[in-house]
């Protein structure tokens, strides 16, 4: 479970995250907000990308400013941008790399990326540059390079917004069939109508925590009051 604790993330005199209390029992969670809202911030802190300032976030009671190594192994983060994430020219070194990094067997490695070409139905894209991939290409990859490590939960930034509509959809799948939690951040509402809870990010707080048939239209009058910037 990943559990916040009195969390409060603050970058010099600038308070971004104040006093956040929850916990995340559910598979798919989605997270709005407006720009400057508190959302990001929040999404970097289960894996460690980030530690609060104060406060604690654990995951299946690991701490993760204590425990960083061991969290990083059970949550996975996807960029919103694939290219941020992609660290080897071929596609399945990439997806690979994270695995030789634990030290496992040739045969364990091979195996696991096989499976998730296959999930994926990216076999032909193997020895692919991955530069030359398309978008919706490269989120899948980026996903498939997260997904092979096996992590128990994956927070995803704004998954869908680079991509076109057929690969909107495609990676909408891949996170709906997912068997671990999904933690995802995302202004596309009508993806998150099927999960199961709903943050919204307001001022640095959540300012409401319901299901998709509450939640969202309360953040779509909350937008529709904002004054214009």
């Amino acid at each position: 479970m990943i559990e916040f604790d009195q969390v409060t993330m603050r970058f010099g005199e600038l308070t971004v995250l104040s006093r956040i209390s929850l916990s995340i029992p559910e598979r798919r969670v989605a997270v709005v907000g407006a720009n400057g809202s508190g959302k990001s911030t929040f999404a970097r802190l289960p894996n460690g990308l980030i530690a609060p300032t104060e406060g604690h976030v654990r995951i299946d009671g690991l701490d993760t400013a204590a425990d960083a190594r061991a969290v990083r192994r059970k949550v996975g983060f996807v960029f919103q941008n694939p290219d941020n994430q992609i660290v080897y020219p071929l596609v399945e070194e990439d997806i690979a790399f994270g695995l030789k990094n634990l030290k496992l067997p040739k045969a364990e490695v091979k195996a696991r990326v096989d499976a998730v070409l296959a999930r994926y139905g990216m076999e032909a894209l193997r020895q692919r540059p991955a530069h030359l991939l398309s978008g919706g290409q490269k989120q899948m990859l980026a996903i498939s390079a997260v997904l092979v490590m096996e992590p128990a939960y994956v927070v995803f930034d704004e998954p869908t917004t680079l991509l076109d509509l057929r690969n909107k959809r495609r990676v909408s799948r891949a996170i709906a069939e997912m068997p671990q939690t999904a933690v995802v951040v995302s202004h596309d509402l009508e993806f998150l109508e099927d999960f199961e809870r709903v943050l919204v990010f307001e001022g640095g707080g959540i300012v409401c925590d319901a299901p998709p048939a509450r939640a969202l239209p309360f953040y779509r009058e909350l937008m529709a009051a904002a004054p214009d910037v």
